[in-house]
Formats: structure tokens, sequence, C-alpha cells
């Protein structure tokens, strides 16, 4: 796996073993990279984006519906859009804030500031990136990745909820372009171009949650993703 100027490659891991509670997700991924032709030697510039899902399952940050009892409020409005007032239960018990509840979609902020629907990490990134670094001898950057719906806009695309050994913004202005204007606004989310790159190649069913992006080249430095969350004072959607 090399890449020229201009190329970016997006190769998903194979191997991974079905992720569960207690497992070491960051060995896992580096037997995944092994065991991936052309994925080593890494280089610099690599990208790591893993799914948001293995992470909580290995850490086992997941919920028995069983065991939740939902409030009167979850069930009525569950009842009334036909939808499991457990996971409606969860999703509000999770949230920072309630934006709004209509039309059966449900939209929350959760408590990193993500304001997305029907609900949904820096610390954790920064665990596999310093376990590969240890194994592998080369530093690669992070990205945790999931799934997100976007206002105006049918269908989802998955984001970085967390980064580690990357900045999440690339800010241009003051930049000129191809044509020599100098560029006044732009700044471009690195980090979620790469989370929603790497979905083209896992795919949402497919059971594998680790991809390599080679050749993205992203602005790499240590940083968190915050950077990337706009306060609510210039946030029109809040």
């Amino acid at each position: 796996m090399s890449t020229e100027p201009g190329r970016v490659e997006i190769l998903a891991l194979a191997g991974l073993p079905e992720v569960r509670l207690g497992d070491d997700l960051p060995a896992l991924i580096g037997d995944a990279l092994e065991a991936t032709p052309g994925a080593l030697p890494l280089v610099p510039g690599d990208v790591l984006v893993v799914t948001q899902k293995v992470v909580s399952k290995a850490e086992g940050a997941v919920v028995d519906l069983r065991t939740v009892e939902p409030r009167p409020e979850a069930v009525a409005w569950a009842a009334r859009w036909e939808r499991d007032a457990r996971a409606i239960e969860v999703v509000l018990r999770e949230a920072r804030r309630i934006v709004r509840m209509e039309h059966g979609v449900l939209i929350t902020e959760t408590p990193q500031g993500f304001v997305c629907a029907n609900g949904g990490v820096d610390a954790r990134a920064a665990r596999i990136r310093e376990a590969l670094r240890a194994r592998l001898g080369t530093d690669v950057a992070v990205v945790i990745s999931d799934s997100f719906g976007r206002p105006w806009r049918w269908g989802i695309v998955d984001v970085a909820l967390g980064v580690a050994g990357l900045h999440p913004l690339e800010d241009l202005r003051g930049v000129a372009d191809a044509d020599g204007r100098v560029m006044k606004t732009t700044v471009r989310a690195v980090a979620d171009e790469l989370a929603s790159a790497a979905e083209l190649a896992l795919g949402k069913t497919a059971g594998r949650p680790v991809a390599l992006v080679r050749g993205a080249n992203p602005p790499l430095g240590e940083d968190t993703i915050a950077t990337a969350l706009m306060p609510a004072e210039t946030d029109l959607f809040r």
C-alpha cells in the first residue's frame, strides 16, 4: 500500500474478531495491521480510523435494555412514534441537554458537546495510539468515528468523536488558493473527512471496524476534538 501525491488510499483491516467486553482493543488492532497485506510498515501521515462501536464494546460502555425502566415521558413519546421506550430513556439519561423532541426525532446535546439526532473520545484514541507506537515503533494518528445526521440533509455520514496525533481542523484562512485568491473563511474539517472516507471502505454491515487511511497527510499535532466544536453563541442550529 503506497501512495503518490494527490492520491489517498483506504484499507479496511482484516481479521479483527468480534470485540467483547475486556478485550485489548489496541492489541487486536496491532494483530490486524500485521495480518493485513500492505498495511505495514506504517508511514508518516498514516491515520487509523476506529469505529466508536468497538471501542464501547471493549470498554463495556453498553447498556442492557432489559434493565432499563423508562420514565413516563419516554414511554408516551416512544408509543406515539413507534420507538423503544427503553432506548429513548437511555438517550435522555446520557444527554446534557434536550434540544428538541419532534416528529419522531430526538435531538440532544451529548456530554462531549455534540448536538445530534437520537443521542449517539480523545483519551480512548490516545490509548490506542500509544499502545501501537510501543508495539510497532511508529507513531500513527487515531480517529474515533461514529455515524452522524446533518440538518437539512437525508442520510448519515461518519464524523470524528475523538482524535489523537492530529489537528481535527485545518485553518486555511489567509492562504492563497490555486488562483492566487486569499481564502477568508475556509477551515477544513479534516478529522471528519477522514472518518467519512474510511466509512466507505468499512461499510455498515461488513463487520470491519478499523481502517488505515494513507496519503491524506492531515495536519499532525497534539489536539482534541473540542477544537472542532462550535461555541453555542455562534451555532445557528442550537
